[in-house]
């Protein structure tokens, strides 16, 4: 990660170099002092103690809105790329030598896996998939292992959600839901167990499905995905319900430690 305030003189250069004195009626000094207050006012609890960062940013933080197609998660990048593929190359090449703390690995394709995604250029059309790792698949919690049978539920459960939240066309729903239920019976799940689970799953979002392990049509395909995609996924949850938990002191608190811990470091106080 790079240092915060090299970050922010990068951020002052590329506006400058590209002829702006202002943005919007901002000048370049307000646009900097905004900007640090974005990468260096980030706090985090632990154990119930109060944590800042003082090199590089936040990863959710977004600084900007516009019509680009990006994808990140941590340190995962996805961009598409409308030049071609020797000019990319040469950027990212070029990228690897702009500072020590930078090294990228880089993928080039029509279709590439982003996470568990498989994301795929068809003929200027964005489609995606599951995307099944090679040294994970087939493989799930085996029915026969001695664990509680919600387990098991919520493998077939999980895999059904997934499966709807990634296929972006109901073609390639169908294929996924296929390879799950081969995946399931290789790993010895009783196949009346798979077939209850599947319309339990199919029941929660379409109530005169209730009868059926499938989904009919496409129709009913994109609606179920318009209801999931709208819904929060199990880690935004599990993060939702753990900032609620937190145990977090009043502001006036966290400030008064931050700036007993600065002064003690420096008598001037100076902020980083």
């Amino acid at each position: 990660m790079l240092p915060q305030d090299e970050a922010l003189d990068i951020l002052i250069e590329f506006i400058h170099v590209h002829g702006y004195a202002k943005v919007k009626g901002i000048d370049l000094q307000t646009i900097k002092e905004l900007a640090s207050i974005v990468l260096k006012e980030n706090v985090f609890v632990y154990d119930k103690k109060i944590y800042r960062q003082t090199i590089g940013g936040a990863m959710v933080r977004r600084q900007d809105i516009s019509n680009e197609f990006y994808g990140r998660y941590i340190d995962d990048i996805f961009i598409p790329w409308n030049k071609s593929e020797k000019e990319l190359i040469k950027l990212l090449e070029e990228a690897n030598i702009w500072h020590p703390n930078i090294e990228l690995d880089y993928k080039i394709g029509q279709s590439l896996p982003f996470l568990d995604v498989l994301v795929m250029n068809d003929k200027g059309n964005l489609s995606t998939s599951v995307y099944h790792k090679p040294a994970a698949e087939p493989y799930v919690v085996p029915s026969i292992s001695d664990h509680p049978r919600d387990v098991f539920s919520n493998v077939i459960q999980t895999a059904l959600a997934r499966a709807i939240r990634y296929s972006s066309t109901f073609e390639t729903y169908q294929q996924e839901r296929r390879n799950i239920k081969l995946m399931l019976l290789y790993n010895s799940y009783p196949s009346s167990f798979i077939e209850t689970e599947f319309q339990k799953f199919y029941r929660q979002y379409i109530p005169t499905t209730s009868s059926l392990s499938f989904i009919p049509n496409e129709n009913e395909f994109f609606l179920i995905r318009h209801k999931l995609l709208n819904q929060p996924t199990a880690r935004q949850s599990q993060l939702a319900m753990s900032a609620t938990r937190a145990d977090l002191p009043n502001y006036s608190t966290y400030q008064a430690q931050i700036q007993s811990k600065q002064t003690t470091k420096n008598p001037d106080y100076q902020e980083k």
